[in-house]
């Protein structure tokens, strides 16, 4: 796909789009597709039920190894689940109830990230409030185990799914996270989102306010330079 021109405004009104942008907002679906995507050492797959029991292992705080890295026994809370709106989870049955309805919904897709030599299950990642009409979707719940967190494992899997996206049509892809969560917007900002503001008192999550950092990035802007 070619990239918009730079906007022009008439009488308060945003530019027209190209035929070929509005014709993705017909072709895509609401619900992201479940496809494949390998890259240099990840591959991301749709997630399945059988997935439950690993992806509660390995962000329960039990020791891990993974990627030829060991964590000892660690607080699942501070390592992944404080500023997400669920989790930890007690057991995996726990994880399971969670996990079926966030992935059936119907304007998402969730994901499972995994080292692409071994088949072992690094973490997940989700597309959240898909709107083909708009032709914008959100990279969220994203999240790996302690024992490759650090190592561009989620760098390299959203960039798989930004190339992905934009290769699809989509036009812009949002990023939030907690306002206070420092490494998930040092991430956006490196993935190359761009601030756009605090919503305040956006949410309730876990009995206390969550005020909600809000990224984003457009098509024209992507791909950025990855040093």
């Amino acid at each position: 796909m070619e990239p918009i021109a730079e906007p022009t405004w008439t009488n308060g009104l945003g530019p027209a789009l190209p035929a070929e942008a509005l014709a993705a907002t017909r072709r895509l679906p609401d619900k992201p597709d479940g496809v494949v995507l390998d890259g240099a050492r990840v591959r991301l797959r749709p997630v399945s039920t059988g997935d439950v029991e690993e992806l509660f292992l390995i962000s329960s705080g039990a020791p891990v190894a993974r990627l030829g890295r060991e964590v000892a026994a660690y607080d699942p809370d501070e390592r992944i689940w404080r500023y997400m709106p669920i989790g930890p989870f007690a057991d995996a049955a726990a994880f399971a109830a969670f996990l079926g309805p966030f992935s059936s919904q119907p304007d998402a897709r969730t994901f499972v990230v995994e080292d692409r030599a071994t088949g072992e299950l690094l973490g997940s990642a989700s597309l959240l409030a898909s709107s083909a009409a708009h032709l914008k979707v959100e990279i969220g719940a994203l999240w790996c185990t302690p024992a490759v967190q650090g190592c561009g494992v989620n760098l390299e899997a959203c960039r798989l799914l930004l190339d992905h996206l934009f290769g699809l049509g989509y036009l812009r892809v949002e990023w939030k996270c907690h306002a206070g969560n420092e490494r998930s917007r040092a991430a956006a900002v490196r993935l190359g989102f761009r601030f756009e503001g605090v919503q305040e008192q956006h949410s309730i999550q876990k009995g206390r306010r969550r005020d909600t950092a809000w990224f984003r990035i457009l098509r024209d802007e992507w791909p950025v330079d990855p040093s």
